[in-house]
C-alpha cells in the first residue's frame, strides 16, 4: 500500500517536472515567434498554454484525490499541498508565454518589437528561459541551494525590465503610445514569469525544510 502511494507522489513529482520544461520550451518559442516574426511558432505557444493549463487541472484532481484517500501527514502531506501550489505558479508561467504569442500574433507579420530594443528583450528572454530551466531542476532534485539562487537571479531581470521602462518614458522614444503599451506590457510579461519562479523555488525551499527561509 505504502509503495502505491510513493508511486502517486512521484508521478505528480515528474507531472511538475514536465510542466516546468513545457513552460521553459513556450517561453523561448514565444520569443522567437515575437522577433522573427512567425506566426506558425506563434499559434503553437498558444496551443500549448491549453496543454500546461489541462496539467494543472489533471494534477489538482489527482492531488486533492490522494490526499482525501491517503490522509497523509507530515512530509507527504507538505510535499502534496506544495505541489498544488507549484502547479499554480507554473501555469501562470505559461500564461505569460501564452501572452508574448499573442503579441507576436496581433502585430504579425511586423515584428512587434523595435530594433533598438531586440537586444534588451533578448536579454530578458534568455535570463528568464535560465530561471525557469533552474526552477525544474530544483523541483525535479529537491535542490534548495537552487531554489534560493533563483531569487538573485530574479534580481538580473529586474534590472532589464528597469533598463526597458527607461528606455520607453525617455523623449526620444519615437514609435508611439501605442508600441510604448506592448513593450511595457511585455517587459512585466517576463518579470512576472521570473517572480512566479522565485515563488515556486520558495515552495521547494518549505517542501523540502519544512519552513520558509526568511
Amino acid at each position: 500500500m505504502r509503495n502505491a502511494f510513493q508511486e502517486e507522489l512521484d508521478s505528480i513529482h515528474q507531472t511538475i517536472v514536465k510542466m516546468g520544461v513545457i513552460v521553459e520550451e513556450s517561453i523561448s518559442a514565444a520569443t522567437r515567434a515575437l522577433l522573427e516574426p512567425n506566426l506558425e511558432i506563434a499559434e503553437r505557444v498558444i496551443k500549448d498554454d491549453d496543454e500546461i493549463d489541462d496539467m494543472q487541472h489533471e494534477l489538482d484532481a489527482r492531488t486533492m484525490m490522494i490526499i482525501a484517500r491517503q490522509s497523509p501527514v507530515a512530509g507527504d502531506l507538505r510535499t502534496l499541498v506544495t505541489s498544488l501550489r507549484m502547479s499554480a505558479d507554473l501555469e501562470r508561467m505559461g500564461d505569460m508565454a501564452h501572452h508574448i504569442a499573442k503579441l507576436a500574433r496581433m502585430r504579425y507579420p511586423n515584428k512587434a518589437v523595435p530594433e533598438e530594443l531586440i537586444e534588451i528583450i533578448t536579454n530578458m528572454d534568455r535570463v528568464a528561459v535560465s530561471i525557469i530551466k533552474k526552477t525544474t531542476q530544483s523541483i525535479d532534485t529537491r535542490n534548495t541551494t537552487l531554489a534560493l539562487q533563483l531569487e538573485v537571479d530574479d534580481d538580473e531581470i529586474d534590472k532589464l525590465h528597469r533598463e526597458l521602462f527607461k528606455i520607453l518614458v525617455d523623449p526620444s522614444w519615437k514609435h508611439g503610445t501605442e508600441i510604448a503599451v506592448d513593450m511595457t506590457l511585455l517587459g512585466r510579461y517576463y518579470e512576472r514569469c521570473a517572480d512566479h519562479a522565485v515563488s515556486v523555488g520558495r515552495r521547494v525551499y518549505y517542501m523540502v525544510k519544512g519552513e520558509y527561509n526568511s
